[in-house]
């Protein structure tokens, strides 16, 4: 890691920088006020590396996935989760949105056989892990589409879609709204054919070596974000409405979903 600053970020719904860094400086001032963090010591960064960011001992502060936390980062410990308020959202869970082009908007999923699918990243719970689940029912000796492309950005697997060099994709429902809200043009010309189950929201994370008196400090932080009035318009800016302590057991489903495909003959898409 470049910098001490990436200690703190949040990586995840950065489609609008200027609510990003707000959200940002909030946080920090919480922290600051409860003596975890220096200000001074601190400034705004976006991480580079996102796994080299999550697994730095030094993290105070991140949002991860779902999927890379129960896949990929076994030595982090669980902070705790947002809430959001974007359509597809359920207290702390939310579900992904299958897209595809306009004129396919009166098909389902099972209608997509054989055809192609762009994926965020094949370790991401709302572009990957759950096409995994779904189209696990659908699959034929073990596959279902008949190319997958890797497109590293749900921003990226929208464009593949509307250009027609992919047939569908699953989409975070508070990217797809924060998309609505700021870049309405990365959604034309495309529709909604299908909602995914409902996960756990994405994942507060902290490091291992976090001591357990800071651990609560920052859940202490984030409540007092999601609830004083001082900072309503920050969180609303990003759909965020609440708050809850997690615990790494409470993704275990996530891992569940893939089990549940391999044994139904499906190990990738």
């Amino acid at each position: 890691m470049k910098s001490m600053s990436e200690r703190l970020a949040f990586p995840m719904y950065a489609v609008n920088d200027e609510d990003t860094q707000a959200l940002w400086w909030a946080v920090r001032q919480l922290l600051a006020a409860r003596g975890v963090v220096d200000e001074d010591g601190l400034s705004y960064t976006v991480p580079e590396d996102l796994l080299a960011h999550w697994r730095h001992p030094a993290l105070l502060l991140s949002q991860t996935c779902g999927y890379p936390l129960v896949t990929l980062l076994a030595n982090v410990q669980t902070v705790g989760c947002f809430h959001y308020s974007a359509p597809g959202c359920e207290g702390r869970n939310y579900r992904s949105l299958l897209v595809a082009r306009e004129a396919d908007g009166g098909q389902v999923l099972a209608d997509f056989r054989g055809r192609r699918v762009a994926c965020n990243s094949p370790d991401s719970q709302s572009g990957y892990n759950v096409l995994l689940k779904m189209i696990a029912p659908l699959s034929r000796d073990g596959r279902f589409f008949s190319t997958v492309a890797f497109s590293g950005s749900h921003r990226q697997s929208l464009r593949e879609v509307q250009q027609g060099t992919a047939d569908i994709a699953a989409i975070d429902c508070v990217t797809w709204a924060l998309l609505q809200r700021h870049q309405p043009e990365a959604l034309a010309g495309l529709t909604v054919i299908a909602h995914s189950p409902l996960a756990p929201g994405l994942p507060l994370i902290t490091s291992a070596t976090t001591p357990a008196a800071t651990l609560e400090l920052l859940r202490e932080a984030l409540q007092q974000l999601v609830s004083d009035e001082r900072y309503q318009p920050f969180c609303e800016a990003l759909f965020i409405c609440g708050y809850s302590d997690m615990r790494r057991a409470d993704y275990q489903p996530l891992l569940a979903w893939r089990e549940e495909a391999a044994a139904r003959g499906v190990v990738r898409l």
